[in-house]
């Protein structure tokens, strides 16, 4: 029997289980990988870094929701500066990344200089279990954030660092705004992706 796919709003609570959930998920990321590249422990290092995002920053400042197996974090236009991580966040991501900090560092400081400034929605990341995928879990996340937006007027970017995913966003309305290489040996590229809102 398929596990559920309806989305509902993610709380505190559910860290453990959405960390593990979107360490399956980004464990083949281009960027992910290139943060964490010991394939050994690269799933209880994404479990932490996802659990310290979601407990410190986005379940505070974001519209976090999530499925059975699947979730989804935004962020309002009203959000977007307290959605940046603290002194302390940033710590412990750079404990955490160990030698790999100064590449995240690098990579944050670049994406931040290209973001839109006019004011929009971000999707800050999706992801599913990938035993889940093909139930439609990432597909109703990405419709009900999208509607919320569209709801406001307010227009959505994201960004990717897999290629794979690109025509699926663009089947949800999303266009390449621009391609970055990131700085560091072994940088993976980035694509900035916009979405006008629909009526």
């Amino acid at each position: 029997m398929p596990i559920s796919n309806i989305p509902r709003t993610a709380t505190a609570d559910d860290a453990p289980d959405l960390s593990r959930t979107l360490a399956l998920a980004f464990d083949d990321d281009p960027m992910m990988c290139w943060f964490f590249p010991e394939p050994p422990s690269r799933e209880a290092a994404l479990t932490r870094y996802f659990a310290t995002l979601f407990t410190r920053q986005y379940v505070h400042h974001g519209v976090c929701e999530r499925t059975e197996a699947a979730a989804a974090f935004w962020v309002e236009p009203e959000a977007q500066a307290k959605a940046v991580p603290d002194a302390e966040t940033i710590q412990e991501l750079q404990n955490l990344l160990g030698d790999r900090a100064g590449l995240f560092r690098d990579a944050v400081e670049t994406a931040a200089r290209h973001t839109p400034q006019e004011p929009h929605w971000s999707l800050a990341l999706i992801g599913a279990d990938p035993a889940a995928q093909g139930q439609g879990h990432g597909a109703r996340l990405l419709r009900s954030g999208l509607a919320k937006a569209d709801a406001a007027g307010q227009p959505v970017y994201l960004e990717s660092s897999k290629a794979s995913n690109l025509p699926v966003y663009e089947h949800f309305g999303f266009a390449v705004r621009e391609e970055l290489q990131l700085p560091g040996d072994g940088g993976p590229k980035l694509w900035g992706m916009w979405r006008e809102p629909r009526g």
